[in-house]
């Protein structure tokens, strides 16, 4: 859950002109996430329409193997294109601070697996 935008910011012109304007209500969020269902997922798939971006996740039982895989999706993700950029933003901030804190991620398997020989 993220903390609520408590900013409360008038227009200078305003302030200045003398023309008080009631307090914004400050928005809050509660979030119940006693009936999420949690999932693993090491596979993702993007696609989109016009209107939606739809994420599938799954698990990928061997992600080294060559040749063909079969990968079973095992939830789909539906959103508007906006909650995507603000998905996109929140996930590059919650990296940016991994990375900080605990390296680079490679996200190339074969450079990973040739850098534990």
């Amino acid at each position: 859950m993220s903390k609520a935008d408590t900013r409360q910011d008038k227009p200078a012109d305003e302030a200045a002109a003398g023309n008080p304007q009631p307090p914004t209500q400050q928005a809050t969020i509660e979030v119940d996430d006693s009936r999420a269902v949690a999932g693993y997922a090491n596979f993702c798939r993007v696609s989109s329409t016009p209107e939606e971006l739809i994420l599938d996740l799954g698990l990928n039982p061997n992600p080294y193997a060559q040749g063909q895989t079969t990968v079973h999706v095992t939830q789909r993700i539906i959103m508007n294109h906006f909650t995507a950029k603000r998905l996109l933003n929140a996930l590059a901030v919650s990296l940016q601070r991994h990375e900080q804190a605990f390296g680079v991620l490679e996200v190339d398997v074969r450079k990973r697996v040739k850098g534990n020989n």
